[in-house]
């Protein structure tokens, strides 16, 4: 999700996220500072606010206007990652987190890969890819996310060649109208818009 080590705090995560989904530097106003706050209060993983970052992010890909930049304010993502908080604290209701336990998959993520699985079944019928029956059980956030990204990148190579060649032109042209921004955050922006656009080539859902 992020390039920065793990030792980066919750603020620089996020930060670092905005920076790759919605191409724009890491002065936040002070608004967006205080929302930023807000949810480092909550004690939210981190994925968990990313992902509604994401959901956002995509959604604005998919209503760009040529020749227009995204919104600078992170506030935009706002409705999204509290879509996502409240997931996050109804699925994390009740549960326990005794050591004795054995780690498992919580429900949502195990509903998540299974309509992940569905909606691809859906998109590519009758040539269901072979590697979607590989597909492991995400045990993290960070895991279900990288596996959603991965699986809809295979999908954008499974395009028309014509069709491929215009999703990655336009990635790197999205990429290409932010601001300065270092290799890796550049890098990480430009597999975003891969996988917002392969999303949209395969019509599949922003989330679960």
């Amino acid at each position: 999700m992020t390039l920065l080590p793990d030792t980066a705090s919750f603020h620089e995560k996020v930060q670092a996220c905005f920076v790759a989904f919605r191409r724009r530097g890491l002065a936040l106003s002070a608004l967006d500072t205080m929302l930023l706050e807000q949810w480092a209060e909550l004690d939210v993983p981190f994925e968990v606010i990313a992902r509604g970052i994401r959901r956002a992010s995509e959604q604005l890909v998919w209503d760009r206007v040529v020749g227009e930049d995204a919104p600078e304010s992170l506030r935009v993502c706002q409705r999204d990652v509290e879509t996502e908080i409240k997931k996050w604290v109804r699925n994390s209701a009740g549960k326990t987190e005794s050591a004795a336990e054995a780690p498992q998959a919580d429900d949502f993520l195990v509903t998540r890969r299974k309509k992940l699985i569905a909606a691809i079944k859906k998109a590519t019928r009758p040539e269901v890819p072979a590697w979607l029956k590989k597909l492991p059980q995400p045990e993290t956030y960070a895991d279900a996310d990288r596996q959603e990204s991965m699986a809809l990148l295979l999908l954008a190579r499974r395009l028309p060649a014509e069709k491929k060649k215009a999703l990655l032109s336009e990635a790197k042209a999205l990429v290409a109208k932010a601001p300065p921004m270092s290799k890796g955050a550049a890098a990480e922006s430009l597999r975003f818009h891969r996988v917002a656009l392969a999303r949209e080539a395969w019509v599949m859902p922003v989330s679960w």
